[in-house]
């Protein structure tokens, strides 16, 4: 399953931002932001490898033991290098023909190595320099219809994968038996998982715990946090299992989370700015007195990254528009004891907030 996407709109949308920011040059190594423009995925290793764009131009810098492979990919214009010869004279006669040798302000691809980059700033010297968050980073935030559908469709696999995994889990099983149930799940639907993060117990109270061999038990909280990809998009969603009966205490945190779920969900609405969201969630929990066990922000963007902009900390000023994809997901984390997390995933409408999953936000109750 791949999206519907028409490429040349977002290179022109892609210019139209470079246009308002004033920006000469747009280079991307490989990565989310050339496979959102272009849907070019080329191998990445360390040879200089970019797509660069101005208003008028458009074509890659390119290793000579790539070429044949991208080309089965686009028809852009390749700049080839070889070894022996290294990516300096290819990349200068790229500028020539994109009339860029004088570019005054260049944005770069903030996840593209460091070599990569100096290689465009040695080159252009006196050129200003941005990050492109500012330009495709920004467009990237905003979700067409072709990729909300795929989105939507990757949520209903993981709500199933979840539904699997409870259907399975009993009393001796490893958190990693639990896992494979959700991998295998994945896999079945042509999705490949991307993280399995099954914490029981007192493992719960780590956030990103790393899924391992402890036994569940009777008594167990269980965080299950899960997510798959198909189409460069992925999944990711958490709810909480119970392993016959509930530990002392869960009942009032659960219901406190639950709270900031709900108080985080009211508070998003296009305009409004990103910490404000978490500002909602962390009141909640600060007031309920568990404000040092909240120690994580309240969510983030996903898209062609399982994390990307914008991400909903309390620091952060973005401004939140219809169209975004993002994380809302509070926790307690009580070490020792247990932790609780409650994850969706939205999109922002105009009126709001649509979580895509259907399960509710109840703790599933393992009698197995």
């Amino acid at each position: 399953m791949q999206p519907d996407t028409d490429y040349s709109i977002r290179i022109s949308n892609l210019r139209k931002a470079m246009t308002d920011q004033g920006i000469d040059l747009v280079a991307i190594g490989p990565g989310a932001h050339l496979a959102w423009l272009l849907g070019v995925r080329p191998h990445a290793d360390e040879r200089h490898l970019l797509l660069c764009v101005t208003a008028t131009y458009i074509g890659f810098l390119m290793p000579g033991l790539e070429a044949d492979s991208v080309k089965n990919q686009t028809d852009l214009p390749l700049h080839t290098w070889s070894d022996d010869e290294g990516p300096q004279a290819a990349f200068t006669e790229l500028l020539q023909v994109a009339g860029a040798t004088g570019a005054q302000s260049i944005a770069l691809d903030e996840a593209m190595r460091a070599d990569f980059a100096a290689l465009v700033q040695d080159t252009l010297p006196n050129a200003s320099r941005q990050f492109a968050e500012s330009t495709i980073g920004a467009l990237r935030m905003r979700k067409d219809d072709s990729e909300f559908q795929i989105i939507k469709h990757n949520s209903n696999v993981a709500d199933a994968a979840m539904q699997k995994a409870w259907n399975a889990m009993n009393v001796g099983m490893s958190e990693s038996q639990v896992a494979d149930v959700v991998r295998e799940h994945f896999k079945d639907h042509n999705v490949k998982p991307v993280f399995t993060i099954v914490g029981a117990g007192g493992n719960g109270a780590y956030p990103h715990h790393h899924t391992g061999d402890t036994l569940l038990k009777a008594g167990d909280a269980v965080v299950m946090d899960i997510g798959g990809a198909i189409g460069g998009y992925s999944s990711d969603i958490t709810r909480m299992a119970i392993m016959g009966h509930k530990p002392d205490g869960y009942d009032e945190i659960h219901a406190i989370v639950e709270a900031a779920v709900v108080a985080a969900l009211q508070a998003a609405k296009p305009g409004v700015r990103a910490h404000t969201i978490d500002d909602a969630a962390r009141q909640v929990i600060s007031n309920a007195g568990y404000g040092e066990f909240f120690m994580h922000r309240t969510g983030h963007g996903m898209g062609t990254e399982p994390h990307e902009p914008p991400y909903i900390t309390a620091s952060s000023q973005t401004i939140l528009d219809a169209g975004m994809v993002f994380s809302i997901e509070p926790g307690i984390y009580l070490p020792g004891r247990f932790g609780i997390r409650l994850e969706e995933i939205v999109i922002l409408r105009e009126n709001g907030p649509e979580i895509l999953s259907t399960l509710p936000r109840d703790v599933k109750i393992i009698n197995g």
